[in-house]
């Protein structure tokens, strides 16, 4: 299995989701009578779309928001909002900075340091209005996060890094004990990110409720540029559900895979559900709700790092609320509007009854998927052309 790319070096092909698509089924099911919902950690979740950790998607009221619609919407632990009381001025300078100064602001605005209290505050906001809480750290300040979030009420705790492993190496700190955290915790503890089978399969050893896939697909990520890593998300996902599947053939543990990133419009969000997911993770299509904090931009997790900055900031504009969002009605046609309507209507008409089904769909390799016949949406810049 691979190609030759040269003298004793063998390498394996992967794919991308615009590189694939999803073959109809012999059977079809209407839309409205497809079950699209989920489970972590024991708990049902309806929509299994959910709202990235980044600070011009999410913050406590877009939290809020998404949850009362059902879905749920990472803050994002080292972020604006448990560092300054009030960040609206910060956010409103970052929206309004130039292109070639956004990049050095956000490394200037993100380092003051995080308030434990803040943390607090936040979580116990959010946990007020009555919607699940769902929080994001870094694996070096897991552990103290963990327990200031657990007791402020958080139900959900991501450990989420660029890379994440079960087996890190340093001499220069002390590592997190991913296994220990999630025997405690009373929270649901999703890890990630990770790209392969091998991964996938000793971070699920180690007792998370979930795992998260992708590295470097998002659309304000520059991780693939600056270090070069990174796997396509169809196979990434492919080989996480793997993971998956092994775990609870050899287990009888069933840990969901929720691939992060990459997914803009809704036949992206189809394909990962297609190639094995379980739930996804969304940015940039909610940072251009009018609920969204980034007032029309969007910005990575790992951008604000002090030497080697591994995102950028983009202009992605406000194109609808939350709402129109998620459930429509769509006022754009280009799919980045109606996602759940999306969702439910590729599952009727591949006959996938749950998400479980969708997972078994045939996929074929097709690099003209978006281009085929549209040669007049691309010379308007309509439609599939944009």
């Amino acid at each position: 299995m691979g190609e030759w790319i040269g003298r004793n070096r063998k390498v394996r092909r992967s794919y991308g989701f615009d590189e694939i698509a999803i073959v109809p089924g012999a059977v079809t099911i209407n839309p409205n009578e497809v079950d699209i919902h989920w489970e972590l950690g024991g708990k049902r979740y309806e929509l299994p779309i959910i709202a990235a950790a980044m600070d011009g998607v999410v913050d406590p009221n877009f939290s809020i928001t998404m949850g009362k619609m059902g879905g749920l919407a990472v803050l994002n632990l080292e972020g604006v909002w448990s560092r300054y009381e009030d960040p609206s001025e910060i956010l409103k300078e970052i929206s309004e900075s130039t292109p070639e100064r956004a990049t050095e602001l956000v490394q200037q605005l993100y380092q003051p340091p995080v308030s434990e209290e803040l943390i607090a505050k936040r979580v116990q906001s959010i946990k007020k209005a009555g919607v699940p809480v769902i929080v994001s750290s870094i694996p070096q300040k897991a552990d103290r996060y963990a327990a200031i979030c657990e007791e402020a009420g958080c139900d959900i705790f991501i450990v989420q890094s660029t890379v994440s492993t079960v087996r890190h190496i340093s001499s220069e700190y002390k590592m997190l004990d991913i296994g220990a955290l999630c025997s405690r915790s009373k929270m649901a503890i999703m890890v990630g990110n990770c790209v392969t089978y091998e991964t996938a399969f000793e971070l699920m050893e180690v007792g998370p409720a979930a795992v998260i896939i992708g590295i470097g697909p998002g659309a304000a990520c520059t991780s693939r540029g600056v270090l070069g890593i990174g796997v396509p998300q169809v196979t990434a996902t492919v080989d996480g559900a793997a993971a998956r599947d092994e775990f609870f053939k050899r287990t009888g543990k069933y840990i969901p895979v929720i691939t992060d990133g990459g997914m803009s419009v809704g036949g992206d969000i189809c394909k990962a559900f297609a190639s094995g997911a379980d739930a996804v993770i969304v940015g940039s299509a909610f940072a251009k709700a009018k609920e969204a904090p980034g007032r029309g931009f969007h910005w990575g997790m790992a951008t604000p790092h002090a030497n080697l900055p591994r995102g950028t900031r983009i202009r992605v504009g406000t194109s609808g609320t939350l709402e129109e969002i998620l459930f429509g009605p769509a006022r754009l046609d280009d799919g980045s509007q109606n996602l759940i309507g999306a969702l439910r209507t590729c599952m009727g008409s591949i006959g996938a009854a749950t998400i479980r089904e969708m997972q078994r769909a045939d996929l074929v390799i097709a690099p003209a998927i978006k281009t085929e016949g549209k040669i007049f949406q691309a010379a308007q810049k309509i439609g599939m052309g944009k």
